[in-house]
């Protein structure tokens, strides 16, 4: 028999969440994870220049979940952080969301309220009652200035697809506000942690019933003893490989990555907020550029940013939303209910892609739905 009463593949916020209820739970937890560090896409570390980054691009906290609010907080002190970004449109940064802000600054308006806004987007909008594609969702929430200067070359860079190649729900997301509210997230709880999110996810792996690997590929050790013989595994590793590839014919489920241009500038800081898009393929290849000192406040005479670019390569970010995609990841998800010793958990064993919340909420609940409570 094994030692251990639970396995946890992944050490990012699904396995972590996982790891530590358990272990609260009085379990003997192995914790497996393939990368040297733990917290998954949203590890961060002081650079060589003694500045504060995150390895894997900017991660901002909001949610709406008073239970998942409640949950990171034992784990780390919060100061409240509402996020802002710009778009750099015909050499001039608006804001995003679209709001009257970016709707004054785009078409050199004057618009003053709630009411006017709606009649200039009833005037602008082309409606599309049931979006056939990303085109026509984002048509039907901006019209046609905005989306061309704003939405279609951004949406080319990020997904090299055009939004007409798309499922319409990629762009339906578009949030468009009648008033002069910039914040790019309107949820209740928005906060960052105080001393960034490695440690936080420290203090949750802390507890003695937990054991973690690092640089351990479960596959690799999934027919040791104490591996094969666990009661209970919880996968939060992409699904395809789990079993095996055996029903992407041609390719893997697709998914988009980021390449990071990391640039560390003699300066106490390179531009006026965290992030500004470019939506034009005229600025360059990289869709935004982030300035990390803008999260974490830190003092420091230099200032590192990263340019991003979108790319099929590297780790996997982003679910590639298309009718092939989804009928290849159904069949694995059909597989993996059959399992009922193994657990699949968060966006890489989802094929879909979470919000930081919404990866807490979906451990906290499947955690809940085995276990009870909640």
């Amino acid at each position: 028999m094994s030692k251990f009463d639970i396995v946890v593949v992944g050490a990012g916020i699904s396995g972590a969440t996982l790891a530590e209820r358990y272990s609260a739970l009085g379990k003997k937890v192995l914790l497996l994870e393939k990368r040297d560090h733990i917290g998954g896409n949203c590890f961060d570390f002081y650079n060589e220049h003694g500045i504060l980054v995150s390895k894997y691009g900017a991660h901002l906290f909001h949610t709406d979940y008073p239970d998942v609010w409640e949950y990171v907080n034992r784990f780390s002190r919060w100061y409240p952080y509402e996020h802002h970004v710009l778009a750099r449109v015909d050499g001039k940064l608006v804001p995003i969301p679209v709001n009257i802000a970016t709707v004054n600054a785009v078409f050199n308006l004057d618009i003053r309220s709630e009411e006017e806004m709606r009649l200039f987007l009833d005037r602008v909008q082309v409606r599309h009652p049931a979006p056939r594609n990303g085109e026509e969702a984002a048509l039907a929430r901006v019209g046609v200035v905005l989306y061309e200067k704003m939405f279609k070359h951004y949406t080319k860079k990020q997904w090299d697809k055009y939004p007409h190649e798309l499922d319409a729900s990629v762009l339906q997301r578009i949030p468009v506000r009648t008033n002069f509210d910039d914040r790019y997230f309107s949820d209740t709880y928005q906060a960052l942690p105080l001393n960034g999110y490695t440690p936080l996810f420290r203090e949750m792996l802390r507890h003695p019933n937990i054991t973690l690997r690092l640089n351990t590929d479960y596959f690799d050790v999934r027919e040791e003893g104490e591996v094969r013989d666990c009661a209970k595994v919880f996968y939060a590793g992409p699904i395809d490989r789990f079993f095996e590839y055996r029903h992407s014919l041609e390719r893997k489920l697709q998914w988009r990555s980021i390449r990071f241009e990391w640039i560390t500038l003699e300066q106490e800081f390179f531009q006026e907020n965290s992030v500004i898009n470019y939506p034009d393929p005229r600025d360059g290849e990289f869709t935004r550029i982030v300035e990390y000192k803008h999260f974490t406040r830190q003092k420091h005479p230099r200032t590192t940013i990263s340019r991003e670019y979108t790319t099929d390569e590297g780790e996997p970010y982003y679910p590639v939303p298309t009718p092939e995609n989804e009928a290849v990841s159904q069949r694995y998800r059909e597989e993996a209910d059959r399992l009922p010793d193994v657990h699949f958990v968060g966006r890489l064993a989802n094929y879909k892609y979470f919000n930081m919340d919404q990866a807490f909420k979906n451990a906290l609940d499947l955690f809940h739905s085995i276990e009870g409570g909640g």
